[in-house]
Parts: C-alpha cells; sequence; structure tokens
C-alpha cells in the first residue's frame, strides 16, 4: 500500500506522509521498516509507549470477555474506571466519553444545564480564552479562541466571548449576570504551549467563588500525568468544578471524560446526555490499566525525574542558534519551542531524519514524548535538532 492509494479513500483533512505499521517503546515503524523515534506521542496520547505488555494484556482479557453493553447497564470495568479517575482528580462524579471534544461538549452542557437549574432565564454565557483549542465538534469549536479554526463553521453556539489567557482582568470586563462559566486549558497547548500563571489560576478560583461563576480546566493534553502531577492544575492547589480528560486517559483506546464536584454533577438528570460507546467495558479497562501502571511504574516521578534534563537541553539548543530560536517554554513533558521561522519546516525535515516532533500552530515546535521517555531519547532527538538547525537550507 503506497500513499497515493491510501489518499485516494480520505477526506483531506490531514497531510500525512508515512504508513506506520507497528510500534515498540518510543520507536515506531513504517510499512518499509523504517524506525522513528516517537517524540509527539500521538499528540500526548502513547504516555506508556508503544506495546506494553501489560496494557496490551488488559485489552486482550477484556475482549474475551466482553466490549459493549450499552450505558444502560453498569460494568466493572467502568465503576472501577470511575472510582480510579474520581480519586486522582478530587471529583465526585464522571461521565466517560469517546474522545477529548465530546468531553469538552459534555462540559459545556453540564455548565449550561447547571445554571437553568438556578434560573431557567438564564442565558448560559461562557467565558473562554483568546488562542485556545478545545476541540473541533461545533460545541469545541464555539470555545476555542482561534478565528481560522472557527469561521469557516459559524454561526456556532452562542452566548460565548474571549478574554485573554493570564489576565483577570480581561475576564472581569467580560463577566454579566448571565455568565455560568469560565472555560480554559490549564497550559494552553495548540495556542503555544503557555502554562497558566499562579495568579491567574488563584484569581480566576476567588473570581468565579464570588461570582457564582463554575470554573472549568481541560485537561485533555496538559493531564494525565504529563506536566508532573496528574492534572496540572493539583500545580496551583486548586480544584475546578468541572475538569475534562482524553488523550493519555486510554493511551490509545480512544476514551475521555468530564468530571464535576457533586453539587454541579448532580444537575443532570436522565435523559440529560447520553453516548453509545462511551464508557464502554474495552474503554473503561484501558483506563484502569492506565491508571495501575502508573502507579506501580512510577509514573508521576520518573516524568518529574526526566522533565528538567529535556528543559535544560532545549535551552542548550535556544543558546546556540539564538537567531533562530525564539524561546523555549512549557511544564513538565509538554514544552515549546518558538521558532524565527515555520516550525512546518523543521518537522518534516526531523521526519526524514527518523525522528517524529509535532507543531503548535505556524512556529512552535510541541514536546509531548511518551511519558516513558529517557534522557538517550531526548539526546537522539536533540543531535538531530542541531543537525537540521545547522543547515541553511
Amino acid at each position: 500500500m503506497n500513499l497515493r492509494e491510501a489518499d485516494k479513500h480520505f477526506i483531506h483533512t490531514y497531510n500525512r506522509s508515512v504508513i506506520f505499521e507497528k510500534g515498540e517503546g518510543m520507536y515506531l515503524f513504517d510499512n518499509e521498516g523504517n524506525k522513528y523515534l516517537d517524540m509527539g506521542a500521538g499528540i500526548a496520547v502513547s504516555a506508556l509507549g508503544y506495546s506494553n505488555d501489560e496494557y496490551k494484556q488488559a485489552l486482550k482479557d477484556q475482549i474475551d470477555k466482553l466490549i459493549h453493553v450499552s450505558n444502560l447497564y453498569f460494568t466493572e470495568p467502568s465503576i472501577k474506571a470511575a472510582e480510579y479517575l474520581s480519586k486522582a482528580s478530587g471529583m465526585d462524579k464522571v461521565f466517560f466519553t469517546n474522545s477529548g471534544t465530546e468531553a469538552i461538549e459534555g462540559a459545556i452542557k453540564l455548565a449550561r444545564k447547571y445554571a437553568y437549574n438556578k434560573d431557567k432565564n438564564s442565558k448560559g454565557e461562557i467565558i473562554a480564552m483568546n488562542h485556545s483549542f478545545h476541540g473541533r465538534s461545533m460545541g469545541a469549536l464555539s470555545v476555542t479562541g482561534t478565528k481560522h479554526y472557527r469561521e469557516p463553521f459559524e454561526p456556532l453556539i452562542g452566548g460565548v466571548s474571549f478574554a485573554n489567557y493570564n489576565d483577570l482582568e480581561s475576564v472581569k470586563k467580560l463577566a454579566t449576570k448571565d455568565t455560568c462559566a469560565v472555560i480554559l486549558e490549564t497550559l494552553q497547548g495548540e495556542g503555544g504551549i503557555y502554562p497558566a500563571t499562579d495568579e491567574f489560576i488563584h484569581g480566576l478560583r476567588k473570581f468565579c467563588d464570588e461570582n457564582d461563576i463554575l470554573l472549568i480546566f481541560d485537561e485533555i493534553q496538559c493531564g494525565m500525568g504529563r506536566t508532573g502531577k496528574m492534572f496540572t492544575y493539583q500545580h496551583y492547589g486548586v480544584k475546578p468544578d468541572i475538569m475534562t480528560s482524553a488523550k493519555a486517559l486510554g493511551c490509545g483506546v480512544p476514551v475521555g471524560a468530564f468530571a464535576a464536584v457533586k453539587e454541579v454533577a448532580d444537575a443532570m438528570c436522565p435523559g440529560d446526555h447520553g453516548t453509545t460507546y462511551g464508557g464502554n467495558p474495552l474503554a473503561t479497562a484501558a483506563v484502569c490499566k492506565v491508571f495501575e501502571i502508573f502507579e506501580k511504574d512510577g509514573i508521576l516521578n520518573h516524568v518529574n525525574e526526566i522533565a528538567p534534563y529535556l528543559k535544560d537541553k532545549l535551552n542548550v539548543l535556544k543558546d546556540k542558534f539564538p537567531d533562530k530560536i525564539k524561546d523555549v517554554r512549557g511544564k513538565g513533558l509538554m514544552m515549546g519551542m518558538e521558532l524565527y521561522g515555520p516550525a512546518g519546516d523543521v518537522v518534516s525535515k526531523l521526519l526524514k531524519k527518523g525522528v517524529i516532533l509535532i507543531s503548535a500552530g505556524t512556529n512552535i515546535i510541541r514536546f509531548v514524548p511518551p511519558l516513558v521517555v529517557e534522557k538517550e531519547h531526548i539526546d537522539v532527538m536533540c543531535e538531530k535538532l542541531e543537525e537540521v538547525f545547522s543547515t541553511n537550507e
């Protein structure tokens, strides 16, 4: 199978250039046998790398038992997964989805239902952030603060306004008596790898509490251990009213979730929301095994040990190529390198050298490797980056 033949059958929403066949540890192999060091983890999904034996066995065992029964019934894996996620997040109740964008949809609906229950005339207004990214469905697009994502699909859902990230006063200026929620990524991903400041997060929590506004944290990319805590908001010592999770929650099996504190979660009643596949036994068996491996293998400790090494190595490159690298920023194993030129060019050249990286926006390289990455992998990546930056092509 070649790329030209493969491309015939797909709606062209991605520019694909490789056909991958298998993975092992930190590496992917294409259908011609070429080996690639994966430092993008399937866009922050494959936290355990590839072909983890425990993870694979858990899925095989669940397939032999039960794959799907619908959400008209409980299953043991879903109950256990909900317990794991509740404990890890500090939330009280969980709803499993199939993806991150569906988790955002559910969070928006929950916030508006909570407001509706308090006041049937509520307009359910939401404040989101400029340069944010929450997904590509109509509701998630509506709270995504980048115009070029939204404009081709307007009109979207109404009642959404956009404040500036890390600017509390800009949030306050947009708030009205009809504001029901503020939504933000605790560490902006697609918008440029910008961590929230302590002042911003604590100020938002205080402002929302004082005005009976719900605070929603999108932890789809930055959660599940990526920044050294299970969820990034835990670095700040605050808790949201609603949070969303996906990506590394299932480490490859499609699964997401939104979770909330009890008072907010109880706003939903039967018939308000649903999903046919969400939280099915196979997906939640994956969630359970991910949490178990994180605990057993000390994944959070490893992230905290290896992340400073990644940051230091990236800053060495910044110092060596000040005419090409503008900034290095991020948190844990979610780092960004802002370039003076297009990131896509560098990413393409690295792929040819057997290293997979991804961009964030037009001029930022995003570093979101599997959480099992070691120093040797970072060294190889940085060596290849240096080769690319040293050329004048």
